[in-house]
């Protein structure tokens, strides 16, 4: 493998309604550790490298801005001001003491436009107070700190015109009491492991489109399928959206449900329903910024690119893309992933693959999840024939095919 191979780890930034806003990007060493780093320099300049120049910044990032750890020697360096300070924050570390010249180093960037943020606060001190004129963003370990000494940061930084970012969100308590102390932005493994997702009420949209699919997986009628669209208003003018988007592919306007049916065709259609049931509310509507739904279509499509490159057959690449966006039904619906995929009568390979990461699915599945975990060791065991470019690569192509589809949603 060549030595400059290495997977750009993401982690998603929300805000108060949930919504993305950013990512963290991470620098991750190889295919055999997760992000053993003995080089900051190195590791962030590697991040910035294929970030901005080899991978492209749209490939990346999308619309969302991205946050970059900085070591002092990256901070103070020429580099970083080549980066598009419209779409980076830039992250402090917390090995960086903070003196004079770093204060003035900070005044210089916030003057030029670029968004500072210090990562890691456990606590106040002079330090910190001394350089927060020239801060927007302070992250605090939510996990290193007590109750007690979160509150008394968090009263210490309202004095200051800064958003505060609580990271390391572990669990739904920790969420609530950050959310009650007023923090603007949330991060960690809460809102990164699907199954751990705040879940929300199951609304008739959703169970409209679990049934379109139960349907579709078993070749109903198309005129059986047209009357659940009929049945649901709202879901039958987002279809006749998505089919007559630029990104749909079909070329002409459509102006019926059944022409879409049609034209579509049961293949097509059956992968814009599972999109679909992540890219609506409870009413109906297409809702945007919404991690899950990005996360389940990058998965999905990742999963099908790789299965083709392990040479999988066209009927075993399509489950492979259908065992990616089903994996994170029980975080969609907020119930137990066996109870939501029972209806659609799935069969035992797609069942195994989902419910206990069994078969060459369930294996890919298992890959998946562990390149998405900030700190997960990847092990390639079970696929010798692939290798981190391998990984790299269908993940930028199925970021930049998730980026156009979002468009189109």
């Amino acid at each position: 493998m060549n030595q400059q191979s290495f997977f750009l780890g993401r982690q998603p930034i929300l805000n108060r309604a949930g919504g993305q806003v950013a990512y963290e990007l991470l620098f991750r060493s190889s295919q055999h550790n997760g992000a053993i780093i003995d080089d900051d320099v190195g590791a962030t300049s590697s991040v910035i490298h294929y970030a901005f120049s080899e991978l492209g910044i749209q490939h990346v990032l999308g619309n969302y801005q991205g946050f970059i750890n900085l070591s002092k020697d990256l901070l103070l360096s020429d580099l970083i001001e080549l980066l598009p300070k419209t779409q980076v924050v830039l992250e402090l570390l917390e090995t960086i003491t903070i003196d004079e010249q770093i204060i003035q180093r900070c005044a210089d960037l916030k003057a030029k436009g670029f968004t500072l943020a210090l990562d890691d606060v456990i606590g106040m001190d002079a330090q910190i107070e001394s350089i927060l004129p020239y801060i927007d963003i302070v992250k605090l370990d939510v996990l290193a700190m007590s109750v007690p000494d979160l509150q008394k940061t968090v009263r210490a930084l309202m004095r200051w015109p800064v958003k505060l970012l609580a990271e390391k969100i572990d669990n739904e308590e920790q969420h609530a009491l950050c959310m009650k102390l007023g923090f603007d932005l949330f991060q960690g493994y809460y809102f990164a492991k699907p199954t751990m997702l705040e879940g929300k009420r199951t609304d008739t949209s959703k169970i409209a489109l679990l049934s379109l699919l139960g349907l579709v997986i078993r070749d109903a009628d198309i005129a059986e399928i047209e009357q659940i669209f009929k049945r649901n208003p709202n879901l039958a003018v987002n279809l006749m959206k998505l089919v007559n988007s630029v990104g749909s592919g079909v070329g002409r306007q459509i102006d019926s449900l059944n022409q879409a049916l049609v034209v579509l065709g049961r293949q097509h259609l059956k992968r814009w329903l599972q999109i679909l049931m992540f890219a609506v509310k409870d009413t109906g509507d297409m809702k945007e910024d919404n991690p899950l739904m990005l996360l389940a279509i990058v998965r999905g499509k990742q999963m099908e690119l790789l299965s083709a490159k392990l040479g999988f057959t066209l009927e075993e690449q399509d489950k492979a893309f259908m065992v990616g966006i089903f994996s994170l039904l029980d975080a969609l619906f907020n119930q137990p992933l066996h109870d939501v995929i029972t209806p659609l009568n799935l069969g035992e390979t797609m069942n195994a693959a989902l419910l206990e990461r069994k078969g060459k699915l369930g294996q890919l599945l298992q890959l998946m999840e562990n390149t998405e975990q900030k700190t997960e060791v990847i092990d390639f065991s079970a696929w010798p024939q692939l290798t981190a470019d391998d990984l790299l690569t269908a993940e930028l192509s199925a970021l930049d095919w998730a980026n156009q589809l979002s468009k189109a949603i």
